[in-house]
């Protein structure tokens, strides 16, 4: 135990005293805002269309920790994930590997120091809450237990639960990152798609994953029963109404029963002996790649020794130096290392995701599969602008010839023009379409999500938050929400509206992106 606590400490001080922390810090205050919204506003959270609790104490603390479960459920696995990889790439691993701290006890260090991060995010979001009770509430009487109790018996677990998958996605999964998010959001799918079970099953409580049927079932049965109703569905979430008009009702909050605790405490046992017994597969940092390097430094050495002696420095031998100081070499070194960079089974994938997007019908095509393909090259593009100082090159890189009018352009281009590959089939569907207006929200929002990564990359230097943004974006796709949709949907209209706002995006990221980079390229 006396080898936990540095490495927890270690670990979360390393982390929290990042930029992409800080950032998300700010983004997690304004969402915690967002999440109880104004009695006049457009838009609410927790929806049963036609009705709406009254912002009383229990309301604002149910909702507040039912958004805050739903969206760091879905992003802190993100934001935590890829611990074991930096002790790998800092070499800090091979220091742990030698003391003697068991695989468990690592992983146990991990899988806390993981939750202590969510924990932080949690606790602003929970004092955002009790703040936005006093600027919404009006004159209903303030109860702490409204709020504690379920970011307690909900937001808690939930964190936990996603600290450990974090875990042992990079135990099982190592370094393939594309597929550690395609099982997480299976998974995510998985645990979302029942919240709206109505079932009497007593046991139905400990399939709860996340909490959130359990507090939907309150809600519902208190409509139903005050109004004659027969609502069977409530949505968590964004949602935009046309027509603002509710009936209100009051709701006290849920009874937390003895079997939803005793749940709460299966699936933390649950996740941490999954992690006990991924300790039996964790590698230790002792890897195989050590074995080949000796090999290979035993074939150098022997060529080393057989090899002609040297006979003197002929320069005319060497080519001829051409200088070239146009970004074509670099866009097309750009995209090299993007289409060599992830496994040969993930382009299987992309080419055969690519192909039904000539067969499938246009809408499915355009609003599904498209997003689903762009998404499945987050690991290529989400080093765009970060690999460079990950792999510490950017002292040369940035000393380079114009590196704001080559480099950095070319990177953009380069990513452009993927993603234009990709969505090659859907745009000339469009276009037979004669749909021009959706053509070119497709090539806007491609270049929006090529942007976003480009500038938070280089704001933060790290890919995290653009990894998150990226997997929000993509999961609001699939809620069917036409507003959100950044490259447009065919059942949505207002295109101008919404290719003028992402228009102006990208020009803001643009211009701060280059801003940016040029304080970082004079001030190394």
């Amino acid at each position: 135990m006396k080898y936990l606590y540095p490495i927890i400490k270690a670990d979360y001080l390393q982390r929290s005293r990042s930029y992409a922390f800080l950032i998300t810090i700010a983004v997690t205050i304004y969402a915690a805002w967002s999440f109880v919204p104004p009695p006049e506003a457009n838009y609410t959270t927790l929806t049963m269309f036609g009705y709406k609790g009254v912002y009383n104490s229990a309301w604002v603390g149910h909702v507040s920790a039912l958004m805050s479960t739903l969206v760091l459920s879905l992003c802190g696995f993100f934001l935590v994930i890829g611990g074991i990889k930096k002790d790998i790439d800092t070499e800090v691993g091979l220091i742990i590997a030698t003391t003697p701290i068991s695989n468990f006890g690592y992983l146990l260090s991990k899988l806390f120091s993981n939750f202590l991060i969510l924990l932080t995010i949690s606790g602003l979001a929970f004092l955002v809450g009790i703040l936005m009770f006093f600027v919404r509430s009006s004159g209903y009487p303030f109860h702490i237990g409204d709020f504690i109790l379920p970011y307690l018996f909900m937001v808690l677990p939930a964190m936990f639960l996603v600290s450990g998958m974090a875990i042992l996605a990079e135990v099982f999964l190592g370094r393939k990152s594309i597929l550690q998010y395609l099982i997480f959001f299976v998974l995510f799918g998985a645990l979302m798609s029942n919240v709206n079970s109505s079932s009497k099953n007593p046991i139905l409580p400990v399939t709860d994953a996340l909490g959130i049927r359990t507090v939907f079932n309150s809600v519902k049965e208190k409509v139903n029963t005050e109004f004659k109703e027969n609502i069977d569905k409530v949505s968590l979430g964004y949602v935009i109404h046309k027509n603002r008009t509710f009936k209100t009702f009051v709701w006290e909050g849920v009874s937390w029963d003895g079997l939803f605790l005793l749940s709460r405490a299966l699936w933390i046992s649950l996740m941490i002996g999954l992690v006990y017994l991924s300790s039996f597969f964790f590698h230790r940092f002792d890897f195989k790649q050590a074995v080949k390097k000796e090999k290979k430094k035993t074939q150098e050495d022997f060529l080393a020794k057989t090899a002609a002696p040297y006979s003197g420095f002929n320069k005319s031998l060497l080519p001829d130096i051409s200088p070239a100081y146009g970004i074509i070499p670099f866009i097309r070194t750009e995209l090299l290392l993007m289409v060599r960079k992830d496994s040969k089974w993930l382009w299987a994938l992309n080419i055969s995701i690519w192909v039904a997007t000539l067969f499938v019908p246009l809408s499915f095509a355009y609003s599904f599969l498209l997003p689903i393909l762009l998404f499945l090259q987050v690991s290529r593009i989400s080093e765009l602008a970060t690999k460079e100082k990950t792999n510490r090159v950017h002292y040369f890189t940035y000393a380079s010839y114009k590196p704001l009018q080559r480099m950095l352009p070319a990177q953009i281009i380069a990513a452009f023009l993927l993603f234009v590959a990709l969505a090659l089939p859907v745009i000339a569907r469009l276009l037979m379409a004669s749909n021009l207006m959706a053509v070119l929200q497709v090539m806007n929002g491609s270049m929006l999500i090529v942007l976003l990564s480009v500038c938070l990359g280089i704001l933060t230097g790290s890919k995290k938050l653009f990894e998150i943004l990226f997997f929000a974006l993509t999961y609001i796709i699939f809620q069917g929400i036409p507003q959100a949709h950044y490259l447009g949907a065919i059942a949505f209209e207002n295109y101008g509206g919404m290719m003028v706002i992402i228009l102006m995006i990208n020009i803001l990221l643009l211009i701060g992106s280059f801003a940016v980079r040029n304080y970082q390229t004079r001030n190394l």
